[in-house]
């Protein structure tokens, strides 16, 4: 018997991006460094078929998406970030699971990293 698909996931991990995110004083209109993945399980009927590339799950679509989204505005906090990204990829047509993360990775030099993370599974 051969072996089946059973899940279909789509990722882009460690996207970076200048943000302006932050609320104390000092962080408003300073743009910080900001990463964000995304993994995304869609259904077999939103797969590609073929060998075709599928407009509505080009890797360019969701980096271009989350890009615009992040850079066109002010966060105060990464879950708020999170959870636009949130809406933005859950609205794309067949998402089944999603997680989002978003962190910062400049803010304390005894840690590689700080952020926030959502899912689905």
């Amino acid at each position: 018997m051969p072996l089946r698909i059973a899940r279909r996931q789509i990722f882009l991990h460690d996207l970076e991006l200048e943000a302006d995110i932050g609320f104390h004083a000092f962080e408003i209109g300073v743009p910080q460094r900001l990463r964000v993945s995304v993994e995304v399980t869609i259904d077999d009927a939103s797969a590609p078929s073929g060998d075709e590339a599928d407009p509505e799950w080009s890797y360019e679509r969701l980096r271009d998406g989350i890009r615009d989204l992040v850079v066109g505005r002010r966060f105060n906090l990464q879950e708020t970030v999170a959870e636009a990204i949130w809406a933005l990829v859950v609205a794309m047509p067949g998402v089944e699971a999603l997680s989002v993360t978003v962190s910062k990775p400049d803010i304390y030099p005894d840690a590689r990293e700080v952020g926030v993370r959502l899912s689905s599974h």
